[in-house]
């Protein structure tokens, strides 16, 4: 089963029940390049596992060291079998090109809704931005209730950041987090809506507020990335 490289992957893809993501501190720039290419090498020498992802992207924080993993799977059963067979061996090249790697997380979430920001999707984004938010104990229903908050900021908005290509938000499965996979035509762009007259991006609304005061909320972060890598199980895999 041969490996496609892609732009970026299929959120609107049914198959897809969960996503694990995770983050890798390597560094400095130059181990983050080098990690990259390591990526790259390590499954694009080998054919697409079975079982196995059916997508896996990689994104460079702009901070020079940190990596962003988003994985696309099946189901939980199909990940636990992979990481009984072919993960390691993939690890392992990586770890021998780039020693000394600190993985952060995994964490696994469901897609719960999906946004256009304004503009034509077909737009490659130039960033992306990883929001995670934390919540105070397990509660799937609070999950949710603060995405439809967002959706009913965004709808509402008097003044949408003209950068904003799309936002694609999951849930944890065990209930704590939500993480938005927001997509930007551009880093400054990004940075620019952050300037605006609301807090953080979105404009100041009550909608907007209601966001950003939602009860159970305890923290979490904002972080840019630059695409880097996205693979996907060749035609015949598919």
């Amino acid at each position: 089963m041969s490996v496609e490289f892609v732009s970026r992957p299929d959120f609107t893809r049914a198959d897809a029940g969960i996503v694990r993501t995770g983050t890798w501190d390597v560094g400095t720039p130059e181990r983050q390049r080098r990690t990259v290419e390591a990526i790259r090498d390590a499954w694009a020498g080998r054919e697409w596992p079975r079982p196995g992802p059916l997508s896996y992207t990689v994104h460079a924080g702009e901070d020079g060291r940190t990596l962003f993993h988003y994985a696309q799977w099946k189901d939980e059963e199909s990940h636990r079998a992979y990481a009984r067979g072919g993960r390691d061996a993939r690890n392992a090249d990586v770890d021998a090109a780039v020693p000394g790697i600190e993985r952060r997380g995994p964490h696994t979430y469901e897609l719960y809704r999906s946004a256009s920001l304004g503009g034509p999707d077909a737009r490659e984004p130039g960033c992306v931005v990883i929001v995670d938010v934390e919540f105070e104990g397990a509660d799937r229903a609070r999950q949710r209730d603060w995405v439809d908050a967002v959706f009913e900021a965004l709808a509402t908005d008097p003044a949408p950041a003209p950068g904003g290509i799309g936002g694609h938000f999951h849930v944890s499965t065990d209930g704590t987090r939500v993480l938005n996979y927001a997509e930007w035509v551009s880093a400054q762009a990004h940075v620019d809506a952050l300037a605006g007259p609301g807090n953080g991006v979105g404009s100041r609304t009550p909608q907007w507020e209601r966001v950003q005061n939602h009860p159970g909320t305890t923290g979490g972060g904002v972080h840019r990335y630059t695409p880097a890598l996205s693979l996907r199980p060749g035609v015949q895999g598919r």
